[in-house]
């Protein structure tokens, strides 16, 4: 299981791996149903067939086993992985809002600490994504310095464009969350291959034109073509925030067929990546937006 974030995904959802036909999750303790590729017909293609627990369990066609005695990934291991990382990345962005001043005489040094630091993030998320196994060492220093640019980040825009838009933020990111959860836990959002390839397809363009609007905002100077500021901006930031919350559907369903399929505890640390990338991701699109807002008011 890998993260669903397009910068970071390297396996899962492939035609040669168990994600390939999405809807394959076995019936308890029998076969799975669904595409023809299902990893539980066809051992080769579960994408934890290495793992001896489901080996076992496909050639003895039996119920698993507890996830106690066999070590397999389970809801709560996602939801304690998760919590440790987000509970880190929100303690030093908190530590970050109150040690980094962004008054006139400290806003400079306060502001490149906050981008060194996401800088070191951006560094060690790409590192633990082209790793084939979940490194938790990797994954924590990855919250603790991308909190601390989030915390910079965020005490600039509440103190010095829209007061509470950091608050406004976190509920906005929230919200979205437990609407996508109820939608895919209702069965409104259905996650297949379409589904997975239309998001890639608007990730990849999404991240083109912010790519293209940084260069011609580095060379050109301004704001580029405007894709971050005025009608424009805002369009681009619901975007932004449409665009994670299908990646919050894609990580709930590799969550999903991760549990189902056997994997390993450890890649609840995956999961718990993946889950902190998305939500960082919204969090900073919505906090742009109301910067933006604010900056038309």
């Amino acid at each position: 299981m890998r993260s669903s974030n397009p910068v970071f995904s390297r396996r899962g959802f492939s035609r040669d791996n168990g994600y390939a036909g999405f809807n394959t999750a076995p019936q308890a303790g029998g076969a799975a149903v669904g595409t023809q590729g299902s990893p539980y017909a066809q051992p080769q293609g579960n994408p934890y067939a290495t793992n001896p627990y489901a080996q076992q369990d496909l050639q003895q066609a039996a119920p698993p086993q507890t996830p106690v005695t066999t070590g397999r990934m389970t809801m709560d291991d996602v939801v304690m992985r998760t919590g440790t990382t987000l509970g880190i990345l929100i303690v030093t962005a908190a530590l970050a809002w109150a040690l980094l001043p962004v008054d006139d005489a400290n806003i400079g040094r306060s502001y490149g600490i906050g981008i060194g630091a996401a800088v070191i993030g951006m560094v060690l998320a790409l590192v633990q994504s082209f790793k084939r196994t979940a490194t938790p060492a990797l994954i924590v220093s990855y919250a603790a310095f991308e909190g601390v640019f989030l915390g910079v980040v965020s005490s600039v825009v509440d103190n010095r464009i829209a007061s509470g838009a950091a608050m406004q933020a976190v509920i906005g990111t929230l919200a979205v969350f437990a609407a996508v959860l109820v939608a895919y836990k209702a069965g409104w959002i259905r996650v297949n291959r379409r589904f997975y390839g239309f998001v890639m397809a608007a990730a990849l363009g999404f991240l083109l034109l912010m790519v293209v609007n940084l260069l011609f905002a580095a060379f050109g100077g301004g704001d580029g073509l405007g894709f971050r500021s005025g009608g424009l901006g805002i369009l681009f930031g619901i975007i932004g925030v449409l665009l994670g919350a299908c990646f919050l559907a894609l990580d709930f369903k590799q969550v999903e067929d991760g549990i189902a399929y056997g994997a390993p505890r450890e890649e609840a640390w995956l999961a718990a990546f993946g889950l902190t990338l998305t939500l960082v991701w919204i969090y900073m699109e919505f906090l742009r937006l109301i910067a933006i807002l604010n900056s038309n008011d």
